[in-house]
């Protein structure tokens, strides 16, 4: 039983949702996929997510973290399952799930609190808003509202005014925000709907101060409109109307006190959709903060002389393409901001789903180390052969690479980003320390090489030793193209700066400067690519693509000095070849597929050949396989089984199975082949020993849902 197994890193890109997170108590909170990523941006540790939250079945598109007089710390989040689940804090940083509300019938796309309240608020696809509270008995639902006209909600924001009554305003896939107030002990009604916005309003906050609040909201028209809300010196019922933008004033009631809501200012500066905007906290004068799809954070602040908002500060990639908009199909930007609790650090989630986080320093905001990671499932992973990094390539088109930031604090980071690509990456395998190759949904592979800078950059960071052999200065993406070109300093001299040597890249320089340069095509495959496996000398490499009839259900060898095909190809399968893995010694290659089968092939001078099959080795389709050794080896399926075989005097046989709680999706030995771990699709990690090895003798790792694992090196 293995007992010294420690989780050294997590990393998990966020979710492009303008709700899916919130920053409060020294801790930031993101939905990423089914999950809720945790991690705290002012850990001096720097060691990124430090915990992962499982209990949605579907991807979370709201959170809110709440300090609640009942329960105390927890956070609230709202998924595409429907659900709306509260998880509460044991006080030491852990939270577990506390209730699951299952009221609405669709997915739920905002979720707003009261600070220090004990209330919250939920708005979902199916056209209802829901106003909650909490208790140490449970959760009670307090009123549900019909949207009329029915839309969707995409913004919600409370406030509570000093008289004790609740303001609730609501927007989404209207142009006008509808506003509800009452008190908890009756009933909230809608009492004003605010026009303005020409398109839909994603993003709606409440700030008080001095006795007046103030609504930011934002459009995907681009701007951003305040209102502001003041209770009223009388109950006179006249409407005043200007010729001004601010043309009309909104009466508010409760019981027998009124309030009057007017238009106060229209904020212009953002070029595409502005998807949140949040009040600073704790801030002396009214400060916002914005995030758009224009690639900027810009942070607002109301002029003295003037009494104009102005634009103080803005972050990010200042300019952007001509052209790349949300109205032409791109979906990159900024989707969220937001504040830390004391007001003097802002965070950003951008289209790759990685965090950026600026600190103020003095009169200057100065870009930290944030988090990074996969926005879509991880297909595959493979270690340098040395160990010194780990790749990583995803359905997000991108492959990425890891290394340990080697300090007296010892982090891990994304070092570098290989490979930016047009197509869903399924496989990657290195060849070498400088080399590897990746497979995608298309009929080729592509083999890529280190370039100079990442060398340097992993030699300063990760403690490497420097390559002497002659690499590239740097790569890029040419304008409609899928190959990274290699750039020599002599012949381009605007080439890209190399990355910074004394800290871990940020997303703009791992986005643009840490590219691979594509050193060669490897083609002979008709469909897309499923699987690769590199032999252990480095020598040769085993392919196949997705297939459903047997000539296309091949094995394809390649040399890698000339990159030459070795002919001809090996065939035993009939459907698809999900993995393929060489022996220790290379003296076998082992295929797995859709079929239920798994294939043996056994050297032949430069090339392999067919030994031996089992048509049955699973009663469903084998996903993965691996050795423990020159004649052990193990295979994982959708049956919830694993099996390892043993070669012995030239035949094949089963020793032993460990039955799962659900379907296998990926297995790998450790170097010394004592240790077997496997990944299950509902995301557990299982260490076994192989030295008694069965379903009694394991330990579990919970993490999020698993596909791919491989041993380290």
């Amino acid at each position: 039983m293995m007992t010294d197994a420690q989780l050294r890193y997590i990393t998990t890109g966020g979710n492009r949702h303008p709700s899916a997170a919130d920053w409060s108590n020294e801790l930031l909170a993101y939905g990423a996929g089914n999950n809720i990523a945790l991690w705290n941006p002012a850990d001096g540790q720097h060691a990124g997510v430090s915990t992962i939250l499982r209990g949605h079945t579907n991807s979370v598109n709201a959170i809110q973290i709440l300090e609640s007089p009942s329960i105390g710390l927890c956070i609230i989040s709202g998924s595409n399952d429907s659900s709306i689940r509260v998880w509460q804090s044991n006080g030491k940083g852990h939270f577990g799930e506390w209730k699951v509300l299952s009221d609405h019938t669709a997915s739920v796309n905002t979720i707003s609190t009261i600070s220090g309240s004990d209330i919250f608020v939920s708005g979902a696809a199916d056209g209802t808003v829901k106003l909650w509270r909490l208790s140490q008995a449970g959760v009670d639902l307090l009123q549900s509202i019909s949207l009329k006209p029915k839309f969707i909600p995409l913004a919600t924001a409370l406030v509570e005014l000093a008289s004790g009554a609740v303001v609730l305003a609501v927007a989404g896939t209207l142009t006008s925000i509808q506003v509800y107030a009452g008190s908890l002990e009756t009933a909230l009604s809608l009492q004003a709907t605010l026009t303005g916005h020409e398109g839909w309003v994603r993003s709606l906050d409440f700030q008080s101060q001095n006795g007046i609040v103030m609504l930011a909201s934002t459009s995907q028209d681009r701007y951003i409109r305040l209102w502001k809300l003041q209770e009223s010196s009388g109950n006179s019922q006249s409407q005043t109307t200007m010729e001004s933008l601010s043309n009309k004033l909104y009466r508010l009631a409760c019981g027998d006190r009124h309030w009057v809501m007017s238009y106060d200012a229209l904020l212009v500066g953002h070029e595409d959709w502005v998807y949140t905007a949040r009040w600073a906290p704790s801030a002396q004068e009214a400060t916002l903060l914005s995030a758009s799809a224009d690639n900027s954070l810009s942070i607002w602040r109301r002029e003295e002389g003037s009494g104009l908002w102005i634009c103080e500060t803005r972050l990010g990639e200042i300019s952007s393409l001509k052209g790349s908009t949300t109205a032409t199909g791109s979906t990159g930007g900024f989707w969220i901001g937001l504040w830390s609790p004391d007001g003097k650090s802002v965070a950003s989630l951008s289209r790759t789903g990685s965090w950026r986080l600026w600190s103020l320093h003095e009169t200057s905001w100065q870009q930290q180390t944030g988090v990074s990671g996969h926005v879509r499932e991880v297909q595959s992973v493979s270690w340098a052969n040395d160990g010194s990094y780990l790749l990583s390539t995803s359905s997000d088109q991108t492959t990425r690479l890891w290394a340990e930031w080697k300090t007296e604090l010892s982090s891990w980071h994304e070092m570098a980003r290989p490979q930016i690509h047009g197509y869903d990456l399924n496989c990657v395998t290195t060849v070498t320390r400088n080399q590897f190759v990746s497979g995608a949904d298309e009929k080729l592979l592509r083999v890529f090489n280190k370039p100079r800078g990442a060398e340097k950059l992993l030699s300063s960071l990760a403690g490497l030793e420097l390559n002497d052999e002659e690499l590239p200065e740097s790569a890029n993406i040419p304008v409609l193209g899928l190959s990274n070109k290699a750039v020599i300093q002599d012949e381009n001299e605007e080439a890209a700066p190399a990355p910074a040597l004394d800290k871990p890249p940020v997303e703009d320089t791992l986005a643009r400067h840490t590219l691979w340069p594509e050193h060669e095509k490897l083609y002979g495959h008709g469909y897309e690519i499923s699987a690769v496996a590199v032999n252990c000398s480095g020598s040769l490499i085993a392919t196949a693509c997705k297939a459903s009839t047997l000539n296309h259900a091949v094995i394809r060898l390649y040399e890698t000095k000339e990159w030459r095909e070795v002919k001809p190809a090996l065939s035993a399968h009939t459907l698809t070849v999900t993995s393929l893995a060489f022996s220790r010694d290379d003296a076998y290659l082992l295929s797995v597929g859709r079929d239920r089968q798994w294939a043996l092939f056994q050297k032949a001078d430069t090339t392999y050949e067919p030994c031996t099959a089992n048509l049955k080795g699973h009663s469903r389709m084998i996903l993965d396989c691996s050795w423990a050794s020159s004649d052990t080896f193990a295979t994982a399926g959708r049956d919830k089984v694993v099996k390892i075989w043993q070669i012995s005097n030239g035949s094949i046989e089963q020793l032993t199975s460990i039955i799962a709680q659900a379907a296998v999706t990926a297995v790998a030995f450790s170097t010394s082949g004592t240790r077997l771990l496997y990944g299950t699709e509902d995301g557990d990690l299982v260490v076994a020993s192989t030295v008694t090895i069965s379903s009694d003798h394991v330990d579990r790792l919970e993490t999020g849902s698993g596909r791919a694992c491989c041993s380290s090196k």
